[in-house]
């Protein structure tokens, strides 16, 4: 990956860090020796990778929390913070794309999605905004995906969260900008991660999405995180209110 040195000591949050595209752009920002908190639902996992990644002489910090739960998520920030010191970059990763026929969608499961996918996102954005001012400038990365831009089936509330999280990114790019914090969107395809080879990479899909893809090769975490190491570098201090779609020109 290339070296971006204004990011060495920048204390970057992660949300949804213990594993797959997450865990991917928490390793980035650690070879970065930024200052990294990270959190996420599974504790062994962020442990562990926190663990490793401290062994190794970098600068982590896990928190481990449920994303629906608000006061947790700003408690858990407010630990990174006093760990790692003000935010920077925030990258908001969390997602779960579990699949939901309608018509088997209730009142209270489409309310889940919408704090599994969206609601956290807004949130994490509100608490580091004042570290941000205070700093001058910094970066929010908001994760969305193709499936709505694709017209996916088969879960309806996750794609309604990732179109919504485009019209949220626009927003606050707009509201945010006067203070130089730049706010961005990742949309990723189809991304190879464990979970992925676990429950839907069948053969069959595999020879769909390489025919639907312009190339030919499976696109992996590390796509996504070497976007998202740009995005958050002074490389790009002139972009915000966008959508950087990486996704090997499947739309």
């Amino acid at each position: 990956m290339a070296i971006y040195p204004d990011l060495a000591g920048k204390v970057v949050l992660i949300t949804g860090g213990a594993s797959g595209i997450g865990e991917a752009i928490v390793r980035a920002f650690a070879q970065q020796d930024a200052r990294v908190g990270f959190v996420d639902i599974d504790a062994a996992a962020g442990t562990a990778l926190a663990a490793e990644l401290t062994a190794s002489g970098r600068t982590v910090h896990f928190q481990s929390l449920d994303l629906r739960d608000i006061p947790a998520l700003e408690a858990g920030i407010e630990a990174i913070r006093e760990a790692l010191g003000p935010i920077n970059v925030l990258v908001n990763n969390a997602a779960h794309d579990e699949r939901h026929p309608a018509q088997d969608v209730t009142p209270d499961y489409f309310d889940d999605r919408i704090a599994v996918n969206l609601r956290h996102q807004f949130f994490a954005s509100q608490a580091v905004l004042p570290d941000m001012k205070a700093a001058g400038g910094g970066a929010i990365l908001c994760m969305s995906s193709i499936s709505w831009m694709a017209g996916f089936g088969g879960m309806p509330i996750y794609t309604a969260s990732k179109s919504a999280i485009i019209g949220m990114v626009r927003s606050l790019a707009r509201d945010f900008g006067p203070d130089n914090i730049r706010v961005n969107a990742i949309t990723p395809g189809w991304i190879v991660t464990q979970r992925q080879l676990d429950l839907w990479l069948t053969p069959e899909a595999d020879a769909e999405r390489n025919a639907r893809q312009s190339l030919k090769r499976r696109l992996y975490p590390d796509d996504v995180a070497r976007l998202a190491l740009f995005l958050a570098s002074e490389d790009a201090s002139a972009l915000t209110a966008q959508n950087y779609i990486a996704d090997g020109g499947w739309v």
